[in-house]
């Protein structure tokens, strides 16, 4: 076959959808595929609990190397990344850029049925709870149901006698009373705290203070 036959040949063929991207490995728990032996060993780690690096410090285990390289920083005291607003630092940018979305005001997660925002995905999927009317959490004291866990062991101080004010939303408790309302104040939406460059509102007094340094450069 001539070099002008085979190439027309090859044209053809690589524009095949199944040539597009080639991906030979196949995972047979849930038929995810991949391009690169790597990735596929990496995810089948995760169906067989396979977590084969280890911490030298603490023991905790990973799936993936740099993973542990960076939970080992935590140890260090290494937070190579710093939040340019409030300069908080992080020992990953993924957290500083999920951090970073308190300080934007991006919301981008809405529940479907509310439609209220939230920071970040799981902060969704617990809200959502509420709506399902599912409270898998009894306190042990009165079998009080919660939608989570925290809110059920944030009520279980009342029994023990720490947090004498709690958050009829919440249950969050508080030793002061002042603080519960305060606190209150972000359930409720209010924001009574405006910045007077650009008016954008806050809960707290403090909050407004600190976003302020954004103008001041």
């Amino acid at each position: 076959m001539r070099n002008k036959d085979l190439n027309h040949q090859y044209n053809i063929e690589a524009h095949q959808p199944e040539n597009i991207v080639q991906l030979p490995y196949t995972c047979n728990v849930c038929n995810k595929r991949f391009g690169r032996v790597s990735d596929f060993t990496r995810h089948q780690f995760k169906h067989h609990g396979w977590r084969p690096y280890a911490c030298d410090v603490c023991e905790k285990t990973f799936t993936v190397k740099s993973h542990m390289k960076s939970h080992q920083l935590i140890h260090s005291g290494q937070c190579p990344y710093a939040c340019d607003v409030c300069e908080k630092t992080f020992t990953e940018r993924w957290q500083m850029k999920r951090h970073q979305l308190m300080h934007s005001g991006q919301r981008p997660y809405a529940c479907d049925v509310c439609e209220k925002t939230f920071n970040e995905r799981w902060q969704m999927k617990r809200h959502q709870l509420m709506h399902s009317g599912q409270r898998p959490y009894a306190c042990d004291v009165c079998a009080k149901t919660f939608s989570q866990k925290s809110i059920m062991k944030r009520h279980q101080l009342i029994h023990s006698g720490q947090g004498q004010y709690a958050c009829n939303v919440c249950e969050k408790t508080f030793n002061d009373r002042w603080q519960m309302k305060r606190h209150q104040l972000m359930h409720s939406g209010q924001r009574p705290y405006a910045c007077d460059v650009c008016e954008k509102t806050f809960n707290e007094r403090w909050q407004t203070k600190r976003h302020k340094l954004i103008h001041s450069g």
